[in-house]
């Protein structure tokens, strides 16, 4: 999983600048604010997720991974599938979440429009960039 996670890193500081990549390393998922899960295929790590408590009616998607070689399986899909139940379960009202701009993030932003997530200002401490973009819905 930490293999994974740190692929998850590299790669958000390889398309935006690391004062505007704002992924959560080890330590911050380990926030109690934080629900982090994983698939699996057996022992492999598949993909990473988190949802994070902003407060009792909102919530944030953080740190969404699909390994490389499990792309285009359904991983992605599942894990915010899941998280969206688990927000719902908890009664938030609201659930949002940061992405990047460039093209890297593009089959990200496309799950999420596709999962019902539309554009939206920031949130939480988020400063607006040219180098992310904000996405909520409701559970």
């Amino acid at each position: 999983m930490r293999a994974l996670l740190e692929r998850h890193l590299a790669f958000c500081v390889s398309e935006t600048p690391p004062e505007h990549s704002f992924a959560l390393n080890v330590d911050g998922l380990l926030d109690p604010k934080v629900t982090f899960v994983s698939c699996r295929d057996g022992d492999t790590v598949l993909g990473v997720a988190a949802i994070k408590e902003l407060d009792a009616a909102h919530a944030e998607i953080k740190s969404m991974h699909t390994a490389a070689e499990a792309r285009g399986r359904g991983v992605g899909r599942a894990l915010l599938s899941h998280l969206i139940d688990t927000a719902r379960t908890r009664g938030y009202q609201r659930v949002s979440l940061e992405t990047g701009t460039t093209p890297g993030f593009a089959a990200a932003r496309a799950l999420y429009e596709s999962a019902g997530f539309v554009p939206t200002g920031p949130f939480a401490d988020y400063p607006e960039t040219g180098d992310n973009c904000f996405y909520t819905r409701t559970p």
